[in-house]
């Protein structure tokens, strides 16, 4: 049974067997009519004060037993406070997670993958599990010694296609410079709103943060270099088929580069395409993956068709693959 104190000595810690670890104390004289997220504060000074008011909206702090809800409750002196300090949810995203990748490649350095739409690649806010680096740390034990798991490129989460990872230190450093060298080739297919009347063009223009808006990128003059190739597959109906090519790695780069052009990518809310052709995601699939193998110096080359919602909407195009 946990000795009671007050909060003078200190909080008396407890760690139960899920892992999670409790404070309770008394509250002294000297707390009597205090708000209650004062006195937690001085139980978990390490942690922030709007951490600490989630746990309390959560129900992981009771008083003398029960869940105590506001953090302006005043807390009256010989009360028991007790309170679970849950992690942060970022503290608690790099966790195993037994998620079915699909594989198109694997040995001893690295993997290659097909990544569904919907899948997000690295824990963030909105999305601390349930990732791509959680099922690779619970696919193979070495992923656990690697910097983000091995992942050395993202593919946003509604774009569908292939992805290399690695699994070794020395396969993640070469594949890192490689791409940083533009060594890596990365193709994709996309569907865009309007009939691009040109056979093939690029797109040279930088990428940067929006100024208008945190979430999304935008070509702007102080970003950083961005390049992508586009050639035409079909068009018609107002809409085109298109595959790109990237010479750098942008967040949103093909996205951000067809929008700046007037063709947002069909279903690509956040730059302006609107559903279209059956299609309520981003029409963006990587298709085809060409690299050199960082140990072995074999030429690696992969290309994978497009999930079903997007494979009807490029035939629907009249497009071939």
């Amino acid at each position: 049974m946990t000795e009671e104190r007050d909060y003078r000595e200190g909080p008396v810690d407890d760690e139960a067997e899920d892992g999670v670890e409790r404070r309770a104390q008394v509250a002294a004289a000297d707390w009597h009519a205090q708000r209650l997220d004062k006195l937690l504060v001085a139980m978990a000074p390490e942690f922030s004060r709007s951490h600490l008011q989630g746990l309390l909206e959560r129900g992981h702090v009771r008083i003398d037993g029960t869940p105590a809800r506001a953090a302006s409750q005043k807390v009256r002196a010989g009360q028991r406070v007790e309170v679970e300090l849950v992690g942060t949810e970022e503290s608690r995203a790099f966790r195993p997670e037994a998620i079915a990748l699909s594989v198109v490649h694997e040995d001893e350095h690295l993997l290659v993958i097909d990544k569904p739409a919907g899948l997000v690649v690295h824990p963030a806010p909105g999305h601390w599990s349930g990732t791509l680096l959680n099922g690779l740390l619970a696919h193979h034990a070495g992923a656990l010694l690697l910097p983000r798991a091995g992942i050395v490129h993202r593919l946003d989460k509604d774009t569908s296609g292939l992805m290399v990872v690695a699994k070794s230190l020395v396969a993640m450093t070469a594949l890192v410079r490689a791409i940083a060298e533009r060594a890596v080739q990365r193709r994709y297919l996309a569907l865009c709103h309007g009939e691009i009347d040109r056979a093939a063009f690029s797109v040279d223009a930088p990428i940067g943060r929006d100024p208008q808006s945190r979430v999304r990128m935008a070509v702007v003059a102080s970003g950083k270099p961005a390049r992508t190739d586009v050639e035409r597959v079909a068009a018609r109906d107002g809409f085109s088929a298109v595959r790109c090519t990237l010479h750098s790695g942008r967040t949103h780069q093909i996205r951000v580069h067809l929008a700046s052009q007037g063709h947002p990518l069909v279903a690509d809310a956040l730059y302006g395409g609107a559903p279209a052709l059956g299609m309520t995601r981003q029409a963006l699939h990587a298709f085809r993956l060409g690299f050199t193998h960082p140990v072995s110096g074999e030429t690696m080359a992969f290309e994978i068709a497009p999930p079903a919602d997007f494979a009807r909407a490029w035939r629907e195009l009249g497009a071939g693959f």
